[in-house]
This record gives C-alpha cells, structure tokens and sequence, in this order.
C-alpha cells in the first residue's frame, strides 16, 4: 500500500507541469488517426500513453499558485463524495473518445471536429465552474489543442481528398 501511495505521490507532484497540459490534447491526433484506420491497437496503446503523460515531465520546481489551486479542485472532486450527478458528468469523458472514435470510424469530419471542440468548451467551462477562477488556468492549453486538433483534421482532410483526386485522375 506503501509503494502506491509513494507512486501517486510521485505522479501528482508531476501533473503540476503544465507541459502535460499542453501534450495531453496532442494524443487525440493519433487516437483519430487510429480510429481513421480502425485500429484498435493504436486506439488502446494511444489511451494508455494519454493516461500516463501526466507524469513523464519533472515535478516544477515552482507552481503557478492558479494551476495548484485549480489541481486541488480537481483532486478534490475526484476523491469527494461521488454522487449520481456526478458520476453522469464523469461518463462524459469515456463518452468523448467513444464518439470521437466513432466519428473518424465512420470518416464524420465534421462530427469529429464538433466533439473535438465540444469537449475542450466542455472542460473549459467545467473547470470554471468547479475551480472558480482557477479553472482559468486551462483556457490557453484546452484551446491550443482544440486549434491544434482542429487544423490537423483540416489539413488531414484535405491531404485525404488530394490523395483520392490523384487516384480518380490516374484511372
């Protein structure tokens, strides 16, 4: 019990780098790039790269008094008392890869652009509402990597279609 507590203690002094901030909403290129493919593999192995991102930066030796705040909050709720309500607006994260998967499964741009942005509104607005003006200390990387993701989608598509234009012409 010892060793975990000494891991979680080591992993949430590294979440405080908000380099992780910004690297985590880049895994959602590969997870689309894979659910364009339907790979599955992918899929999990870019999950489980998410998951761990959040400790592969050093702990900083100086936290912004804002991000340390908002990460109380979070740590806050999420060690709290699970309610009903509460437990519906965390399904929304599994829910958020299951239909940005299917959206780029099924070749949807424009459904996998909306979730895209759906989802870094819905953290930004999440993280106000629970972390009062701490949760402001989201905004600029929850919306680099919408723009970031939303741009590689456009440009993804319109490499696809380029793609596909040669291929007709050649025939």
């Amino acid at each position: 019990m010892e060793l975990l507590s000494d891991f979680l203690a080591w992993a949430w002094a590294r979440h405080h780098n908000v380099l992780s901030w910004y690297i985590r909403p880049l895994f959602i290129l590969p997870y689309i790039f894979f659910a364009y493919k339907r790979s599955w593999k992918g899929i999990v192995v870019t999950i489980i790269a998410l998951l761990t991102s959040m400790f592969w930066f050093p702990a900083p030796e100086a936290v912004d008094p804002m991000v340390e705040q908002f990460l109380q909050t979070e740590r806050e709720y999420l060690l709290g008392t699970w309610t009903f309500g509460k437990v519906l607006l965390t399904v929304t994260v599994p829910a958020f890869f299951y239909f940005l998967a299917l959206a780029f499964w099924k070749r949807s741009w424009w459904w996998g652009v909306a979730v895209i942005n759906l989802a870094a509104l819905g953290k930004i607005a999440w993280s106000v509402a629970e972390g009062g003006e701490s949760g402001w200390a989201v905004l600029i990387p929850a919306v680099i990597g919408m723009l970031v993701c939303d741009a590689a989608v456009y440009f993804g598509v319109k490499f696809i279609n380029h793609r596909k234009m040669q291929v007709a012409e050649a025939k």
